[in-house]
């Protein structure tokens, strides 16, 4: 057996379905070996969106996701994708080609040491030097990919050695219990938990998982702690909660962090620095408990008093068992909070000015979709308004990236989550500048027949950046471009394109693309100028007008 043979079994054997891919002359007698496989082969039309795709399957599936790039220029074009996964807790897995190793006439062509480039963005990343370690090599790859916590690996597989005879087998994937926290620890949170007066529950990326959901569901209604959660944990409980008081999509200043600074006791749950900040800790202000798999990493913005460290979903089902509720708990201020987030929210949703208000467009977005429905984000300024006024109902139904937050993910990651999900409603929300970075992949999405809606929201310019720009009373210049007419650019290849030209008229088109099949594309200018306005004064000067 060869070892190209070899490795798609090994590939097998860990339950790959499919390999998001850009080949090259380098992994052809791998690709020949998948051709005679069970696993799907997704063509892509550039290596990182490959990798996009490859970290949102790790991502809603938790099984690493696997895409394949050839050497050298193939290989670097993963280095975002893989830091995109690493930062973000994604599990996925990186094969790339190599020249022969043993022996080579073509110098040092296309030759760059992709397995250092890949160390600071990875976990674990190897070359494969002899077929008959190709078993121990993927299998290593794979377990500390899914690892808690999460992230990416990369394996560099040669040529010749793709051609070699071997007599091996793949291994047998094992499945490590993870450790629970130890009694003493579960038991100081316990105390603390009972003894404050106005505790506060943070649901971070970490707890998105499906015991950890339902158990942070339980203890939500069980004990009726008031929550919130960050950016990438939105949807982990369903935000339409009684207890919800918001999302952290700013660091200060927003109705939710009246309810944090009023509380004597915040209990972090999957929390990781990593992401932005969701508040800043002050010395001495509150007491916080750090919930995760591991134990917190401090930092200027971050530093826990009590750590209970192991399996999540384990400590907070201990929580729920050995808590009791106590009379002296007060979230009369929470309920506040929430009812002024609540008319906070419901505020400028029939704003019909044009270009559309971010306010408005949430809004729409969010009486369209399903609450199983998906909506991928890619980067820009209508990300912090989709984190704030969008309510997440379900686990994994709000696709965005606050660790890397890389430009040009999102329409790759609706397409992985099309491959993952094809019973739900997907809706990809891309900024002009961000879609353009990776649009060449509508015809990947037109070829695999997928449903699916790309909402591209068109403002002419990087308008975050632009917006900084203002704030900081610099004059406007270098972030304005030109774009195609993305009606036109959908059509050319072979998806349906939309045009909306009023305000009134986004939700109908929407509700009317997401009710039919094919790929469809709609073109929404949006406008971002008040938002400077709205996030930094308005909305911190009536949530300072909430008193205690």
């Amino acid at each position: 057996m060869s070892a190209a043979h070899l490795m798609v079994q090994c590939l097998e054997a860990e339950g790959v379905e499919r390999i998001f891919a850009v080949p090259g002359e380098e992994n052809l007698d791998l690709l020949e070996a998948l051709r005679e496989s069970s696993i799907q082969l997704v063509v892509t039309r550039h290596e990182q969106p490959a990798g996009f795709m490859a970290a949102c399957h790790g991502r809603l599936t938790g099984q690493p996701g696997v895409c394949l790039s050839t050497l050298g220029p193939g290989a670097t074009n993963l280095v975002t994708a893989a830091a995109y996964a690493e930062l973000g807790a994604m599990p996925m897995v990186m094969i790339t080609g190599q020249k022969p190793i043993k022996s080579s006439k073509q110098g040092h062509f296309q030759i760059v040491d992709v397995v250092d480039l890949m160390r600071p963005v990875t976990r674990y990343t190897r070359q494969v030097v002899s077929g008959e370690t190709i078993p121990a090599r993927v299998r290593e790859a794979f377990r500390q990919a899914e690892e808690e916590r999460p992230g990416a690996t990369h394996l560099e597989v040669p040529e010749d050695i793709l051609r070699e005879d071997v007599d091996a087998s793949p291994m047998t994937p094992s499945r490590a219990r993870r450790p629970v926290a130890e009694d003493k620890a579960i038991a100081q949170a316990v105390a603390a938990i009972e003894q404050a007066r106005r505790p506060l529950l943070m649901v971070g990326a970490g707890a998105n998982r499906k015991v950890t959901a339902r158990m942070l569901r339980q203890f939500v209604d069980r004990f009726g702690i008031p929550f919130f959660t960050t950016q990438m944990g939105k949807g982990v409980v369903d935000e339409a909660h009684g207890c919800w008081v918001g999302n952290a999509a700013l660091s200060d200043g927003d109705f939710v962090h009246r309810a944090i600074d009023e509380a004597d006791l915040i209990i972090n749950v999957g929390h990781d620095v990593v992401e932005k900040p969701p508040f800043f800790m002050r010395e001495g202000k509150r007491k916080v408990i750090h919930i995760n798999f591991s134990g917190a990493e401090v930092d200027a913005v971050y530093f826990p008093q009590l750590e209970v460290v192991g399996d999540i979903g384990n400590a907070i089902w201990q929580l729920n068992e050995r808590i009791t509720p106590q009379p002296h708990w007060d979230f009369d201020f929470a309920h506040r909070v929430r009812a002024a987030l609540d008319q906070d929210l419901a505020g400028f949703t029939e704003r019909d000015g044009f270009p559309v208000h971010p306010r408005r467009l949430v809004h729409d977005v969010r009486q369209a979709m399903p609450d199983d429905g998906i909506v991928a984000l890619d980067n820009g300024l209508y990300k912090v308004w989709f984190a704030r006024n969008y309510r997440a109902r379900r686990p994994n139904t709000v696709l965005l990236d606050n660790a890397l937050a890389t430009m040009g993910a999102g329409l790759p990651v609706a397409m992985g989550a099309r491959l993952v999900h094809p019973e739900r409603k997907i809706l990809a929300v891309c900024g002009d500048g961000g879609f353009m970075m990776n649009s060449q992949e509508l015809e990947t999405a037109v070829r695999l027949k997928m449903d699916l809606v790309v909402l591209v929201l068109r403002d002419d310019a990087y308008g975050m950046i632009r917006w900084k720009q203002q704030d900081m009373n610099l004059p406007d210049f270098g972030l304005s471009f030109g774009n195609p007419d993305f009606v036109q650019y959908a059509e050319s290849y072979g998806a349906a394109g939309h045009r909306v030209e009023t305000t009134d008229a986004l939700a109908p088109v929407l509700a009317d693309c997401l009710a039919r099949p094919g790929v469809h594309l709609i073109d929404c200018p949006v406008d971002y100028s008040d938002s400077q306005r709205q996030l930094f004064k308005d909305i911190p000067e009536r949530s300072r007008a909430l008193n205690p």
